[in-house]
């Protein structure tokens, strides 16, 4: 599993902007991101493949940027039992929650969107420890 995309908003309702790489600084979130230093919603997590079920359920494609998560893996299943931890390169993160779909997606997306991104939102994560996240960073999910 890899890194296929990073976004990150400066604002509240900012379209996101994608990126190559972030700074993930421990205990306050993604530089630039509209999340940063806050306590515990410092990045987001989705996967491209529970994207692609949503967006067949749905009938058009699902842009990974629309959803607002700050990053896209390529395939599986992201963890979302809190206190589960993942490694991004150097960078660990820590499972808070896992990710509801936002209901503005209806008008960002299509309508319908909100209700195809059920349970395939992925997760809000802690950061805690900090380094660089690129695309095409390897992913280091916990043991099964």
């Amino acid at each position: 599993m890899q890194v296929l995309a990073i976004h990150i908003a400066p604002g509240r309702k900012v379209p996101a902007r994608s990126v190559e790489s972030v700074e993930a600084e421990a205990g306050a979130g993604l530089v630039g991101d509209r999340y940063h230093g806050t306590k515990h919603r410092h990045v987001t997590i989705q996967s491209q493949e529970m994207l692609n079920l949503a967006a067949d359920e749905l009938g058009q494609p699902i842009d990974p940027g629309a959803t607002r998560r700050n990053l896209t893996v390529d395939e599986g299943h992201i963890p979302t039992r809190p206190g589960s931890r993942l490694r991004i390169g150097d960078v660990e993160l820590e499972v808070v929650r896992q990710a509801a779909p936002c209901r503005l997606l209806d008008d960002w997306i299509a309508p319908g969107a909100a209700r195809a991104m059920s349970q395939r939102g992925g997760s809000v994560c802690r950061i805690l420890t900090s380094g660089s996240i690129s695309v095409g960073a390897r992913v280091h999910l916990p043991a099964q």
